[in-house]
Protein backbone atom coordinates (compact mmCIF):
# COMPACT_ATOMS: atom_id res chain seq x y z
CA UNK A 1 0.00 0.00 0.00
CA UNK A 2 1.26 3.70 -1.13
CA UNK A 3 -0.01 6.99 -0.15
CA UNK A 4 -0.29 10.35 -1.66
CA UNK A 5 -0.55 14.00 -1.81
CA UNK A 6 -2.80 16.30 -4.17
CA UNK A 7 -4.33 19.38 -3.89
CA UNK A 8 -8.46 20.08 -3.67
CA UNK A 9 -8.22 22.37 -5.91
CA UNK A 10 -5.65 21.95 -8.77
CA UNK A 11 -6.81 24.76 -11.30
CA UNK A 12 -7.11 27.26 -9.05
CA UNK A 13 -5.06 30.58 -8.77
CA UNK A 14 -5.53 30.98 -4.88
CA UNK A 15 -3.97 28.34 -2.75
CA UNK A 16 -5.16 25.19 -2.40
CA UNK A 17 -5.42 22.67 0.95
CA UNK A 18 -3.16 19.33 0.06
CA UNK A 19 -4.99 16.29 0.88
CA UNK A 20 -3.21 13.07 1.82
CA UNK A 21 -4.67 9.83 0.16
CA UNK A 22 -3.91 6.39 0.34
CA UNK A 23 -6.52 3.23 -0.96
CA UNK A 24 -7.73 0.72 1.52
CA UNK A 25 -8.53 -2.71 -0.75
CA UNK A 26 -10.38 -4.75 2.01
CA UNK A 27 -12.24 -2.03 2.35
CA UNK A 28 -12.99 -0.81 -1.43
CA UNK A 29 -12.55 2.60 0.20
CA UNK A 30 -10.05 5.49 -0.66
CA UNK A 31 -9.09 7.37 2.25
CA UNK A 32 -8.37 11.12 2.00
CA UNK A 33 -7.49 13.70 4.86
CA UNK A 34 -6.70 16.94 4.69
CA UNK A 35 -3.40 18.31 6.15
CA UNK A 36 -4.03 21.56 6.81
CA UNK A 37 -1.34 22.88 4.75
CA UNK A 38 -1.68 25.02 1.31
CA UNK A 39 0.46 25.66 -1.38
CA UNK A 40 -0.52 27.93 -4.53
CA UNK A 41 -1.28 24.82 -7.71
CA UNK A 42 1.62 27.11 -9.32
CA UNK A 43 3.82 25.99 -6.74
CA UNK A 44 2.95 22.37 -6.91
CA UNK A 45 4.81 19.99 -8.47
CA UNK A 46 1.96 17.40 -10.36
CA UNK A 47 4.21 14.49 -11.10
CA UNK A 48 6.06 13.99 -7.71
CA UNK A 49 3.23 15.18 -5.85
CA UNK A 50 5.21 17.67 -3.51
CA UNK A 51 6.00 21.32 -3.37
CA UNK A 52 8.50 22.34 -6.27
CA UNK A 53 12.07 22.82 -4.62
CA UNK A 54 13.77 24.21 -8.12
CA UNK A 55 13.22 27.11 -10.69
CA UNK A 56 11.10 29.88 -10.69
CA UNK A 57 7.73 28.24 -9.77
CA UNK A 58 9.15 27.15 -6.44
CA UNK A 59 7.45 28.27 -3.51
CA UNK A 60 8.76 30.54 -0.53
CA UNK A 61 7.87 27.70 2.07
CA UNK A 62 8.38 24.47 0.38
CA UNK A 63 11.06 23.30 3.46
CA UNK A 64 7.86 24.01 5.60
CA UNK A 65 5.52 22.26 3.72
CA UNK A 66 7.42 19.51 2.41
CA UNK A 67 8.46 18.86 6.19
CA UNK A 68 4.87 18.33 7.39
CA UNK A 69 3.92 16.23 4.67
CA UNK A 70 6.82 13.82 5.39
CA UNK A 71 5.73 13.85 8.54
CA UNK A 72 1.96 12.12 7.11
CA UNK A 73 4.34 10.05 5.08
CA UNK A 74 6.48 8.59 8.40
CA UNK A 75 3.26 8.31 10.42
CA UNK A 76 1.33 6.22 7.77
CA UNK A 77 4.49 4.22 7.25
CA UNK A 78 4.94 3.43 11.08
CA UNK A 79 1.03 2.93 11.62
CA UNK A 80 1.33 0.43 8.76
CA UNK A 81 4.26 -1.83 9.88
CA UNK A 82 3.25 -1.62 13.13
CA UNK A 83 -0.03 -3.16 12.66
CA UNK A 84 1.48 -6.00 9.82
CA UNK A 85 3.91 -6.83 12.75
CA UNK A 86 1.09 -7.09 15.55
CA UNK A 87 -0.99 -8.60 13.10
CA UNK A 88 -3.71 -6.38 13.82
CA UNK A 89 -6.32 -4.69 11.36
CA UNK A 90 -4.63 -2.10 9.47
CA UNK A 91 -8.35 -0.03 8.79
CA UNK A 92 -9.03 3.46 7.52
CA UNK A 93 -10.61 4.33 10.80
CA UNK A 94 -7.39 3.05 13.09
CA UNK A 95 -5.20 5.64 10.33
CA UNK A 96 -7.92 8.17 11.18
CA UNK A 97 -7.71 8.14 14.53
CA UNK A 98 -3.76 8.11 14.40
CA UNK A 99 -3.78 11.18 12.41
CA UNK A 100 -6.07 12.96 14.61
CA UNK A 101 -3.91 11.93 17.83
CA UNK A 102 -0.78 13.01 16.04
CA UNK A 103 -1.78 16.41 13.51
CA UNK A 104 -5.31 17.45 15.84
CA UNK A 105 -4.25 16.86 19.03
CA UNK A 106 -7.13 14.79 19.57
CA UNK A 107 -7.23 13.29 23.43
CA UNK A 108 -4.82 10.03 23.08
CA UNK A 109 -4.15 7.01 24.70
CA UNK A 110 -7.85 5.27 24.28
CA UNK A 111 -8.44 1.67 22.68
CA UNK A 112 -9.35 2.46 19.41
CA UNK A 113 -11.80 -1.31 20.29
CA UNK A 114 -13.60 0.68 23.37
CA UNK A 115 -13.81 4.08 20.44
CA UNK A 116 -15.49 1.25 18.34
CA UNK A 117 -18.12 0.62 21.66
CA UNK A 118 -18.91 4.43 22.27
CA UNK A 119 -19.50 4.54 18.64
CA UNK A 120 -21.49 1.58 18.37
CA UNK A 121 -23.38 2.41 21.43
CA UNK A 122 -24.14 6.20 20.44
CA UNK A 123 -25.26 5.41 17.24
CA UNK A 124 -28.20 2.71 18.68
CA UNK A 125 -29.27 5.15 21.30
CA UNK A 126 -28.96 8.21 18.92
CA UNK A 127 -31.36 6.20 16.25
CA UNK A 128 -33.52 5.63 18.90
CA UNK A 129 -33.51 1.56 17.75
CA UNK A 130 -32.81 0.78 22.15
CA UNK A 131 -34.96 0.70 24.93
CA UNK A 132 -33.34 2.25 28.08
CA UNK A 133 -32.96 -1.39 29.66
CA UNK A 134 -30.72 -2.16 26.57
CA UNK A 135 -28.82 0.58 26.66
CA UNK A 136 -28.00 -0.04 30.31
CA UNK A 137 -27.22 -3.91 29.07
CA UNK A 138 -24.55 -2.68 26.87
CA UNK A 139 -22.79 0.08 29.62
CA UNK A 140 -22.92 -3.04 32.11
CA UNK A 141 -21.46 -5.36 29.18
CA UNK A 142 -18.36 -2.58 28.53
CA UNK A 143 -18.22 -2.59 32.11
CA UNK A 144 -17.40 -5.89 32.33
CA UNK A 145 -15.49 -5.92 29.15
CA UNK A 146 -13.26 -3.09 30.77
CA UNK A 147 -12.64 -5.45 34.70
CA UNK A 148 -11.79 -8.43 32.53
CA UNK A 149 -9.14 -6.34 30.53
CA UNK A 150 -7.96 -5.11 33.38
CA UNK A 151 -7.97 -8.24 36.30
CA UNK A 152 -6.93 -10.95 33.40
CA UNK A 153 -4.31 -8.35 32.04
CA UNK A 154 -5.46 -9.23 28.48
CA UNK A 155 -5.81 -6.23 26.32
CA UNK A 156 -8.83 -5.55 23.95
CA UNK A 157 -8.34 -5.36 20.47
CA UNK A 158 -10.16 -6.24 17.62
CA UNK A 159 -7.41 -9.11 16.34
CA UNK A 160 -7.17 -10.72 20.27
CA UNK A 161 -10.69 -11.27 19.74
CA UNK A 162 -10.03 -14.86 19.10
CA UNK A 163 -10.57 -19.16 20.72
CA UNK A 164 -8.14 -17.89 23.72
CA UNK A 165 -10.28 -14.48 24.69
CA UNK A 166 -13.68 -16.53 24.65
CA UNK A 167 -12.11 -19.10 26.88
CA UNK A 168 -10.65 -16.81 29.09
CA UNK A 169 -13.72 -14.29 29.03
CA UNK A 170 -16.10 -17.15 29.42
CA UNK A 171 -14.28 -18.45 33.14
CA UNK A 172 -13.76 -14.90 33.80
CA UNK A 173 -17.42 -14.38 33.52
CA UNK A 174 -18.84 -17.78 34.94
CA UNK A 175 -16.02 -18.38 37.33
CA UNK A 176 -15.09 -14.71 39.08
CA UNK A 177 -18.20 -12.83 38.23
CA UNK A 178 -20.19 -15.57 39.15
CA UNK A 179 -22.87 -15.40 36.21
CA UNK A 180 -25.20 -18.15 35.77
CA UNK A 181 -25.63 -19.39 32.15
CA UNK A 182 -28.16 -17.53 30.98
CA UNK A 183 -26.99 -13.91 31.98
CA UNK A 184 -23.45 -15.08 30.80
CA UNK A 185 -25.73 -16.48 27.18
CA UNK A 186 -27.55 -12.92 27.19
CA UNK A 187 -24.33 -11.19 27.45
CA UNK A 188 -21.89 -12.54 25.29
CA UNK A 189 -24.79 -12.36 22.42
CA UNK A 190 -25.07 -9.05 23.02
CA UNK A 191 -20.86 -8.75 22.89
CA UNK A 192 -21.36 -10.85 19.42
CA UNK A 193 -23.76 -8.09 18.21
CA UNK A 194 -21.65 -5.39 18.31
CA UNK A 195 -18.49 -7.70 16.93
CA UNK A 196 -21.02 -7.71 13.71
CA UNK A 197 -21.73 -4.06 13.73
CA UNK A 198 -17.85 -3.36 14.49
CA UNK A 199 -16.99 -5.96 10.99
CA UNK A 200 -19.86 -4.45 9.11
CA UNK A 201 -18.57 -0.78 9.64
CA UNK A 202 -14.80 -1.49 8.92
CA UNK A 203 -13.38 -1.36 12.54
CA UNK A 204 -11.96 -5.46 12.04
CA UNK A 205 -12.18 -8.10 9.16
CA UNK A 206 -11.38 -10.16 12.28
CA UNK A 207 -14.42 -12.92 11.74
CA UNK A 208 -13.41 -15.37 14.64
CA UNK A 209 -15.80 -14.48 17.09
CA UNK A 210 -18.55 -15.89 14.93
CA UNK A 211 -17.83 -19.56 15.77
CA UNK A 212 -18.12 -18.82 19.58
CA UNK A 213 -20.79 -20.47 20.60
CA UNK A 214 -22.74 -19.22 23.50
CA UNK A 215 -23.36 -21.24 26.80
CA UNK A 216 -26.70 -22.73 26.27
CA UNK A 217 -29.52 -21.18 27.90
CA UNK A 218 -31.44 -23.48 30.35
CA UNK A 219 -35.11 -23.31 31.64
CA UNK A 220 -34.59 -22.72 35.30
CA UNK A 221 -37.82 -22.51 37.78
CA UNK A 222 -39.55 -19.50 38.62
CA UNK A 223 -42.80 -18.99 41.05
CA UNK A 224 -45.87 -18.35 39.39
CA UNK A 225 -48.99 -18.07 41.68
CA UNK A 226 -52.07 -19.96 41.97
CA UNK A 227 -55.75 -18.51 42.18
CA UNK A 228 -55.68 -18.98 45.84
CA UNK A 229 -52.35 -16.85 46.30
CA UNK A 230 -54.30 -14.24 44.38
CA UNK A 231 -57.32 -14.85 46.15
CA UNK A 232 -55.37 -14.14 49.74
CA UNK A 233 -53.29 -11.27 48.77
CA UNK A 234 -56.81 -9.28 48.31
CA UNK A 235 -58.15 -10.58 51.40
CA UNK A 236 -55.30 -9.87 53.55
CA UNK A 237 -55.44 -6.17 55.16
CA UNK A 238 -52.11 -4.91 55.22
CA UNK A 239 -53.08 -1.86 57.70
CA UNK A 240 -50.78 -0.05 55.44
CA UNK A 241 -51.23 2.15 52.56
CA UNK A 242 -48.06 1.66 51.01
CA UNK A 243 -48.36 -1.88 50.75
CA UNK A 244 -52.06 -1.69 49.74
CA UNK A 245 -51.15 0.44 46.58
CA UNK A 246 -48.16 -2.49 46.10
CA UNK A 247 -50.21 -5.40 46.38
CA UNK A 248 -53.00 -3.91 44.10
CA UNK A 249 -50.61 -3.29 40.92
CA UNK A 250 -48.89 -6.60 41.59
CA UNK A 251 -52.15 -8.44 41.53
CA UNK A 252 -53.47 -6.12 38.49
CA UNK A 253 -50.90 -7.20 36.30
CA UNK A 254 -51.27 -10.81 37.14
CA UNK A 255 -54.41 -10.46 35.97
CA UNK A 256 -53.78 -8.65 32.43
CA UNK A 257 -50.26 -9.98 31.91
CA UNK A 258 -48.99 -6.72 31.54
CA UNK A 259 -45.22 -5.42 31.82
CA UNK A 260 -44.39 -3.54 34.63
CA UNK A 261 -43.02 -0.68 32.10
CA UNK A 262 -46.59 -1.13 30.42
CA UNK A 263 -48.61 -0.18 33.30
CA UNK A 264 -47.77 3.55 32.92
CA UNK A 265 -49.46 3.48 29.93
CA UNK A 266 -53.37 2.32 31.21
CA UNK A 267 -55.63 5.29 31.71
CA UNK A 268 -59.12 5.93 31.38
CA UNK A 269 -58.92 6.98 27.71
CA UNK A 270 -57.58 3.76 26.34
CA UNK A 271 -60.00 1.51 28.58
CA UNK A 272 -63.46 0.81 26.45
CA UNK A 273 -66.09 -1.34 28.44
CA UNK A 274 -64.25 -4.34 29.77
CA UNK A 275 -61.28 -4.26 27.61
CA UNK A 276 -57.96 -2.25 27.64
CA UNK A 277 -56.05 -1.35 24.24
CA UNK A 278 -52.65 -0.82 24.62
CA UNK A 279 -50.22 0.09 21.99
CA UNK A 280 -47.60 -1.60 22.87
CA UNK A 281 -44.26 0.22 23.78
CA UNK A 282 -41.83 -2.11 22.82
CA UNK A 283 -41.75 -1.68 19.02
CA UNK A 284 -43.48 0.84 17.08
CA UNK A 285 -44.62 -1.50 14.76
CA UNK A 286 -46.82 -4.07 16.57
CA UNK A 287 -50.53 -3.57 16.53
CA UNK A 288 -52.52 -2.63 19.06
CA UNK A 289 -53.46 -4.94 22.00
CA UNK A 290 -56.87 -6.02 23.16
CA UNK A 291 -56.53 -7.03 26.76
CA UNK A 292 -59.77 -8.18 28.58
CA UNK A 293 -60.46 -6.90 32.24
CA UNK A 294 -62.47 -9.06 34.19
CA UNK A 295 -64.56 -7.96 37.54
CA UNK A 296 -61.33 -7.77 39.73
CA UNK A 297 -58.96 -5.55 37.06
CA UNK A 298 -61.83 -2.90 36.68
CA UNK A 299 -62.08 -2.93 40.33
CA UNK A 300 -58.45 -2.19 41.09
CA UNK A 301 -59.05 0.40 37.81
CA UNK A 302 -61.88 2.37 39.11
CA UNK A 303 -60.20 2.47 42.87
CA UNK A 304 -57.72 4.37 41.74
CA UNK A 305 -59.19 6.15 38.71
CA UNK A 306 -58.03 4.29 35.56
CA UNK A 307 -54.22 5.85 37.20
CA UNK A 308 -52.57 3.21 38.78
CA UNK A 309 -50.26 3.94 41.72
CA UNK A 310 -47.05 2.91 40.23
CA UNK A 311 -43.44 3.83 41.45
CA UNK A 312 -39.71 2.92 40.18
CA UNK A 313 -40.02 -0.69 39.27
CA UNK A 314 -36.61 -1.15 41.80
CA UNK A 315 -38.93 -0.17 44.81
CA UNK A 316 -41.74 -2.10 43.81
CA UNK A 317 -39.48 -4.99 43.43
CA UNK A 318 -38.30 -4.44 47.05
CA UNK A 319 -41.64 -3.29 48.39
CA UNK A 320 -43.50 -6.91 46.78
CA UNK A 321 -41.14 -8.77 49.13
CA UNK A 322 -42.80 -6.99 52.02
CA UNK A 323 -46.16 -7.65 50.83
CA UNK A 324 -46.10 -11.28 50.75
CA UNK A 325 -44.14 -11.58 54.13
CA UNK A 326 -46.83 -9.70 55.75
CA UNK A 327 -49.54 -12.23 54.15
CA UNK A 328 -47.36 -14.86 56.15
CA UNK A 329 -45.21 -16.27 52.78
CA UNK A 330 -42.23 -17.13 55.33
CA UNK A 331 -41.87 -20.83 54.22
CA UNK A 332 -38.69 -21.38 51.93
CA UNK A 333 -38.53 -22.78 48.50
CA UNK A 334 -35.78 -24.25 46.20
CA UNK A 335 -34.08 -21.90 44.07
CA UNK A 336 -31.87 -23.38 41.27
CA UNK A 337 -29.00 -21.95 40.34
CA UNK A 338 -26.66 -23.83 36.53
CA UNK A 339 -22.85 -22.43 36.47
CA UNK A 340 -21.75 -24.43 33.57
CA UNK A 341 -22.34 -27.80 33.98
CA UNK A 342 -22.65 -27.50 38.39
CA UNK A 343 -26.51 -27.33 38.86
CA UNK A 344 -26.52 -25.84 42.83
CA UNK A 345 -30.23 -26.48 44.88
CA UNK A 346 -30.58 -23.30 47.26
CA UNK A 347 -33.15 -22.88 49.64
CA UNK A 348 -34.65 -19.79 49.79
CA UNK A 349 -37.77 -17.62 51.11
CA UNK A 350 -40.41 -17.59 48.98
CA UNK A 351 -40.81 -13.91 49.18
CA UNK A 352 -37.58 -13.46 47.91
CA UNK A 353 -37.94 -14.92 44.70
CA UNK A 354 -41.11 -12.76 44.05
CA UNK A 355 -40.61 -9.77 41.39
CA UNK A 356 -42.84 -7.93 39.13
CA UNK A 357 -41.95 -10.34 36.44
CA UNK A 358 -43.81 -12.82 38.54
CA UNK A 359 -47.32 -10.94 37.54
CA UNK A 360 -46.49 -11.64 34.24
CA UNK A 361 -45.47 -15.27 34.34
CA UNK A 362 -48.90 -15.95 36.76
CA UNK A 363 -51.04 -14.79 34.29
CA UNK A 364 -49.44 -17.06 31.39
CA UNK A 365 -49.23 -19.69 33.81
CA UNK A 366 -53.08 -19.55 35.16
CA UNK A 367 -53.96 -19.46 31.63
CA UNK A 368 -52.01 -22.56 30.44
CA UNK A 369 -52.94 -24.53 33.32
CA UNK A 370 -56.60 -23.70 32.52
CA UNK A 371 -56.17 -24.85 29.43
CA UNK A 372 -56.06 -21.72 27.07
CA UNK A 373 -54.01 -21.94 23.32
CA UNK A 374 -50.96 -20.43 23.08
CA UNK A 375 -52.13 -18.79 20.42
CA UNK A 376 -55.19 -17.16 22.87
CA UNK A 377 -52.65 -15.78 25.00
CA UNK A 378 -49.84 -14.49 22.76
CA UNK A 379 -52.91 -12.27 21.27
CA UNK A 380 -52.75 -11.16 25.22
CA UNK A 381 -49.28 -10.56 25.89
CA UNK A 382 -47.70 -9.80 22.62
CA UNK A 383 -45.59 -12.24 22.36
CA UNK A 384 -44.69 -13.10 18.87
CA UNK A 385 -42.40 -16.26 19.35
CA UNK A 386 -44.35 -18.74 20.91
CA UNK A 387 -40.84 -20.72 22.36
CA UNK A 388 -40.48 -17.48 24.52
CA UNK A 389 -43.72 -17.43 25.48
CA UNK A 390 -44.01 -21.18 27.11
CA UNK A 391 -40.83 -20.24 28.71
CA UNK A 392 -43.25 -18.15 31.44
CA UNK A 393 -45.18 -21.37 31.90
CA UNK A 394 -44.75 -22.71 35.13
CA UNK A 395 -45.57 -26.40 35.81
CA UNK A 396 -45.16 -26.98 39.85
CA UNK A 397 -45.86 -29.82 41.80
CA UNK A 398 -49.43 -29.33 42.00
CA UNK A 399 -49.99 -28.95 38.45
CA UNK A 400 -48.25 -32.56 38.10
CA UNK A 401 -50.47 -33.91 40.88
CA UNK A 402 -53.68 -32.93 39.28
CA UNK A 403 -52.70 -33.56 35.74
CA UNK A 404 -51.97 -37.25 36.40
CA UNK A 405 -54.92 -37.98 38.62
CA UNK A 406 -57.44 -36.70 35.99
CA UNK A 407 -55.54 -39.03 33.20
CA UNK A 408 -55.31 -42.04 35.39
CA UNK A 409 -58.32 -41.96 36.98
CA UNK A 410 -58.85 -45.69 37.34
CA UNK A 411 -61.45 -47.53 39.92
CA UNK A 412 -58.79 -50.20 40.52
CA UNK A 413 -61.02 -51.43 43.22
CA UNK A 414 -62.76 -53.53 40.48
CA UNK A 415 -59.65 -55.04 39.20
CA UNK A 416 -59.03 -58.82 40.58
CA UNK A 417 -56.59 -58.70 43.05
CA UNK A 418 -53.03 -60.57 42.58
CA UNK A 419 -52.35 -63.75 43.92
Amino acid sequence: MTSTFYLKEPNSKKESLIYFSCYFKEEGKKFVYSTGERILPAHWDQEGRIPTTKGKSKAANRGVIKGQLDRYSAVFNEIRNRCLSMQVDFTSRLLKKEFDEKFKKAPGGKNIFFDAYDEFTDQKTKNQEWKPSTAKRYKNIKNILKEFEKDRKYKMTFNAITGKFHAEFTDYCMGEKKHVNNTYSRNFGLFKTFMLWALKNGYTYNEEFKEMQKVPKVIIPQVALQKSDLEKLMQHDFKNERLERVRDVFVFACVTGLRFGELGLVSKTNVSGDTLHLKEEKGAEKEVRTIPLNDLALYLLKKYKYKLPLIANQKQNEYIKEVFEKAGYDHEIERVVIRGKQVQRIPVLFKDRVSTHTARRTFITMLKRDGKSDKLISKITGHRDLKTLNQYYQVDDDAKKEAVAETFKINFQTVKKAE
